[in-house]
């Protein structure tokens, strides 16, 4: 990150507290399996465990950060989560409401409350619409405002993402990817959600731009109560942001931790190898710093390990993480993990 590009470090490293009323989003056992279909009769003959077996809380008003390697099931995770997949199995609870079934007219008055930031601005903004259109289109669907009061609102969405709200009219390849992504940003808190999953927002961005992102999603944060998810591979903007933060593994949750216990003092072997690849700005620590090397080749998630996921890449492993799948189960110290192997 260069030098001029400060991020805020908001995150407190510390949740709410455990009651029910503070959870904003609650997950248990959530999976989602493709199926794999072969032939000319196209029968399935296997699936793809992209999400398997996943349980966590999001407390209201906290960020949630979900990191891990390309393709462990961390976006896949947060579209399930808003049901822009259908779940296989397991339960979402939202602000106190079970919306695992729901569908059609009660799902779309559900939307309201959950939005998306996706990960590329330019694919995600139709070209053909102009900017005020864009922002408008959800309260094109969900609402009964007037012209006059939705292109008020835009223009309050606009001036609230940093944008001049006499941009209205233009089209989106006028603009720069940070803009673009802040004209996604607005599209999101235009029915005032309470829970937005940041799906990677800032990984299609120049380095100089995603802390101005950062930033600006925290103030939003902090003006409207929302409650994140943030899936990033990035883990040093992740440290930046999040309160709390849960490492993903072959489509399976290995450890969850406040954002300082996890990167002071990381218990999963993934996570202390995950960790151990981000770089130190300290040349002197870099020199010294000890790095976890994994071995091998992520498996396919259509044909995972027996046992524990990272059983065939783990340096710790015994036979039994090789037969037995390890429990999710909470610490003393306050975080959860899965593995047989840390007491």
């Amino acid at each position: 990150m260069s030098a001029n590009a400060e991020v805020k470090g908001s995150g407190s490293g510390v949740v709410n507290t455990d009651t029910e009323s503070d959870v904003m989003l609650q997950v248990t056992n959530l999976s989602m399996h493709f199926p794999i279909f072969k032939g000319l009769m196209r029968r399935q003959v296997g699936e793809v465990k992209a999400v398997d077996d996943i349980t966590f809380n999001t407390f209201r008003g906290e960020t949630l950060g979900l990191v891990g390697e390309s393709g462990c099931g961390k976006s896949t995770t947060g579209r399930a989560i808003l049901k822009l997949y259908q779940p296989t199995a397991g339960r979402i609870v939202l602000d106190g409401v079970d919306i695992t079934d729901f569908e059609g007219d009660e799902l779309r008055r559900t939307r309201t409350d959950m939005q998306m930031i996706f990960q590329d601005p330019q694919a995600c903004l139709n070209p053909r619409m102009t900017v005020g259109s864009i922002i408008a289109e959800p309260l094109d669907e969900h609402t009964k405002l007037k012209r006059r009061q939705k292109r008020e609102r835009t223009r309050e969405l606009l001036d609230a993402v940093g944008m001049n709200p006499d941009f209205e009219n233009r089209y989106p390849h006028e603009f720069s990817g940070g803009q673009r992504q802040r004209i996604g940003i607005a599209r999101a808190l235009a029915l005032e959600p309470k829970f937005i999953v940041c799906d990677e927002p800032i990984a299609a961005l120049d380095v100089s731009i995603q802390a101005q992102v950062v930033n600006l999603l925290e103030d939003l944060q902090k003006q409207h109560q929302l409650t994140y998810l943030f899936i990033s591979h990035d883990l040093s903007m992740v440290r930046h942001i999040a309160d709390r933060i849960a490492v993903m593994y072959l489509g399976k949750l290995v450890e969850l931790a406040p954002r300082d216990k996890l990167y002071s003092t990381p218990r999963h072997p993934y996570t202390k190898a995950l960790l151990s690849a981000v770089p130190e700005p300290d040349p002197e620590k870099e020199a010294v710093r000890e790095r976890v090397i994994l071995k091998g080749d992520v498996p396919s998630p259509a044909n995972p390990p027996s046992g524990c996921n990272f059983s065939s890449r783990c340096p710790i492993a015994e036979q039994r993480c090789k037969r037995e799948t390890p429990p999710w189960r909470g610490l003393e110290d306050g975080r959860f993990i899965a593995c047989h192997m840390v007491q």
